[in-house]
């Protein structure tokens, strides 16, 4: 850590000698109407073109040749602007860009300039807003994110209703979710229906897959990095919308007009209410529902110091009578500084807070018990950001992340059947620091390289045990509150564009990637009640190398987009569980792990229609995701679970008129990857059934079509607007396998067959959506 900080400190009086003889000049990009900052903006120069875009807080720093120079300011949906500035005068500006309004919506992925995708260095990326979302179809007519991103090519769709995603064969858990810094554990509400973000609440999105910025770390297939809006700084306002099981609403405004601003968005189902409306005395006790609340406040202290806080907290709650229930919830806090030290010297300060619980309560006649689990986390986070010149930009920082992890405990009544249980917590601290940076040598040459490095420290207080082959513990040694073991790693990053002109360019990375926190699950759908343990004494951090090659090229003015990217991706360190593991309310649940390796290799194809009334994109991913474990399938390689040979996404979307727009979504993807039985036997007058192969069979085929249409009315008072959006899932009725079980033929016992569950058929939706 030392060393990496004195060549940081190094690297920055390099730059900054280099760059002596330019004048640079910094500032923001804002929306004229509610202040908010705007994110990826570009900035071009008229004396040299050279072009610059604002970071995630809204922020630029460029150089000129000249005191006086003329600025070009773009960004997607909103008027380009033209400036004159003189840095003689004035080195910090603040730059209003004004909304289109009522034209035709672009659908593209990032707000940029039209060639960013091919002049960029960075690959496997896309980055976009809500507005550009707000019509792809989706069930029950609620926005969302997850989904869409689910559209994308390399990201494969949890299963029907689901929120998870698997990035390029990797596992659920293997992605990062940041919301305002913050890590959201479970991103699903009701069991995976819908997502954690309401969509209200969320300016800008950006999914790393490949080429993953060295200031990221903690998952090794892919980072959701997601930024709550600001609020409106000049005027309160407010939106929200009412539908058939959901509704939501947002306020914002200025606390102190153009200085502080504050917004609150919520959202609650009311599937519960339908409940109360049964003669069964049960039923109408029962519960069925879920609510989230997002905050944030902002204030401006002067022109280079700007205080942010936000917060989200969601909970779900389901129940049955007062037989059982269960809830879960996340819960985020990020309380940040953003200070300009000069023209070129850029500081985010974070202290971040996160925890996911859940908590099951049964209660029967022979049963009384509760088990609840907890995940938490505390991090402090400090990032540079250091704009040399037009050519370099370096970013470094640290982080320390500490990590405190309670598992599933059963806690039971004196009179319960059942005995009381309760497992030991883990605690974990982890100090990261990283390098990166971006260059631009010569002008068909872009790179973006770093490097991150990790200490892992494995926390006392805490009995560990060591396990024999077949997973019993032989031997304990407890520890006091002391560090027991070090993990220290280096994370090599490099992502780099080859142009060839200005339509066309040759893109290829490389990444290693460590996780110190595994998610234990048997599911192709990530759980509420699934288990979260860090890396210990038998646990090693799973690490990835990924190295991927693609071709870029634009068409038409830009009009079209097209890439193909192929990738491969090497994991050490994964888990798997014994046959028959038990996982939940476990002392020695390290003994029902299995430790192995995985690959995952694949072609992605991306097409995208950015302009005109009918756009949208189409993606296809051709891969192969394998694991190998010496005590599975006789040491042989077996499909990942979430392995998938062709998943396809089209997505449409059409302005018929200046009042009504269409969306069509239709996906398609081969069955996952699953174990059945092979034979069975009996035991006790009981039937059993026999598995040898683990994943060697496939779920049917899943494909389904969705169609959605949002009427806008002309209406007088321009304060006040509203919408409506009408859906259809599953338009076909396409009875998609949720589940195969097996069960003995009623009229020949000895004859197993196969039954289908099948979740969703065909779902409307009509949603009232309102702005004033």
């Amino acid at each position: 850590m030392l060393r990496l900080s004195t060549f940081l400190i190094f690297f920055s009086f390099v730059l900054q000698a280099f760059a002596q003889d330019k004048i640079s000049i910094s500032g923001y990009v804002k929306d004229a109407s509610s202040g908010e900052v705007l994110i990826g903006a570009t900035l071009q120069v008229k004396s040299n073109y050279r072009a610059v875009r604002t970071n995630t807080y809204g922020f630029f720093s460029l150089e000129l040749e000249q005191a006086n120079d003329s600025l070009f300011i773009s960004y997607v949906g909103y008027q380009p602007l033209a400036v004159e500035v003189n840095a003689d005068q004035q080195k910090r500006y603040s730059f209003e860009l004004t909304p289109l309004g009522n034209t035709i919506e672009e659908v593209v992925v990032s707000g940029k300039k039209q060639n960013k995708n091919v002049t960029s260095p960075q690959m496997g990326a896309f980055n976009f807003t809500i507005e550009e979302i707000k019509n792809v179809p989706v069930i029950f007519g609620e926005r969302d994110i997850l989904k869409t991103i689910q559209t994308l090519p390399g990201v494969g769709k949890g299963g029907e209703g689901s929120s998870s995603f698997y990035v390029r064969g990797g596992g659920g858990d293997q992605n990062l979710i940041l919301l305002d810094e913050a890590t959201v554990y479970n991103a699903s509400h009701l069991l995976g229906f819908f997502s954690t973000f309401n969509s209200d609440a969320i300016k800008d999105v950006e999914l790393f897959k490949g080429g993953i910025p060295a200031q990221y770390g903690g998952r090794i297939s892919s980072v959701m990095d997601i930024h709550m809006i600001d609020g409106n700084n000049k005027k309160f306002s407010g939106e929200g919308g009412l539908g058939l099981i959901a509704s939501r609403l947002k306020l914002e405004g200025p606390l102190q007009r153009e200085k502080s601003s504050f917004m609150l968005s919520g959202r609650r189902t009311y599937a519960d209410m339908f409940l109360k409306a049964s003669k069964d005395e049960t039923v109408k006790k029962s519960k069925l529902y879920f609510y989230d609340l997002n905050a944030k406040l902002n204030y401006r202290l002067d022109d280079k110091n700007t205080i942010y806080a936000s917060g989200y907290f969601g909970k779900d709650d389901l129940g049955y009578g007062d037989l059982f229930s269960f809830d879960w919830g996340n819960a985020t806090a990020t309380l940040r500084w953003n200070h300009i030290f000069s023209e070129k010297l850029f500081s985010n300060t974070s202290f971040i807070y996160s925890d996911f619980t859940y908590n099951v309560d049964v209660n029967n006649d022979e049963s009384e018990f509760v088990i609840n689990s907890k995940i938490e986390n505390l991090n402090l986070k400090q990032d540079f950001s250091y704009y040399a010149n037009s050519r370099n930009t370096l970013k470094f920082g640290f982080n320390a992340l500490k990590q405190k992890i309670s598992p599933a405990s059963l806690r039971a009544t004196q009179t319960s059947a059942v005995n009381s249980l309760i497992i030991q917590k883990r605690h974990g601290i982890e100090l990261a620091a990283y390098i990166t940076h971006e260059w631009n040598p010569i002008y068909w040459l872009s790179m973006l390289y770093g490097l991150r490095a990790t200490d892992f420290m494995v926390m006392g207080p805490g009995t560990f045990y060591s396990f024999d082959e077949e997973g019993e513990a032989i031997s304990s040694k407890s520890y006091s509150s002391e560090v027991i073991k070090h993990y220290l790693r280096l994370e090599p990053r490099l992502s780099t564009s080859f142009i060839l002109n200005d339509r066309q360019s040759i893109k290829a990375s490389f990444n290693r990637i460590v996780q110190n926190l595994h998610q234990l699950t048997n599911t192709t759908a990530s759980l509420p009640t699934d288990q979260y343990v860090l890396s210990s004494l038998n646990i090693k951090p799973q690490y990835a190398d990924q190295v991927a090659v693609g071709y870029f090229q634009n068409f038409a003015n830009n009009k079209y987009e097209f890439s193909v990217e192929g990738y491969y991706k090497y994991m050490g360190n994964q888990i798997d569980f014994r046959n028959g593991a038990d996982l939940q309310a476990n002392e020695f649940l390290e003994g029902e792990l299995l430790f192995g390796q995985g690959e995952a290799y694949g072609l992605e194809l991306f097409l995208r229609k950015t302009k005109g009334r009918l756009n949208g994109w189409i993606s296809y991913t051709l891969g192969k995701s394998q694991r190998q474990f010496d005590q599975i399938n006789e040491g042989r390689w077996f499909n990942a679970r979430q392995d998938r040979t062709h998943d396809v996404s089209v997505v449409g979307l059409f302005k018929l008129t200046e009042k009504w727009n269409l969306g069509a979504n239709f996906v398609y993807y081969t069955g996952n990857a699953i174990t059945f039985p092979s034979g069975k036997y009996t035991v006790d007058e009981k039937t059993m059934y026999y598995y040898t192969e683990r994943n060697g069979y496939r779920m049917p085929d899943y494909h389904r079509l969705d169609l959605s249409a949002t009427y806008e009315p002309q209406i007088k008072d321009k304060r006040f607007k509203s919408s409506w959006s009408f859906g259809l899932y599953n338009v076909y009725n396409r009875k998609n396998a949720y589940i195969i079980d097996f069960r003995e033929n009623e009229n020949n016992p000895n004859i197993t067959e196969a039954y289908k569950i099948a979740l969703f058929g065909i779902i409307p939706s009509v949603t009232w959506n309102f702005k004033f």
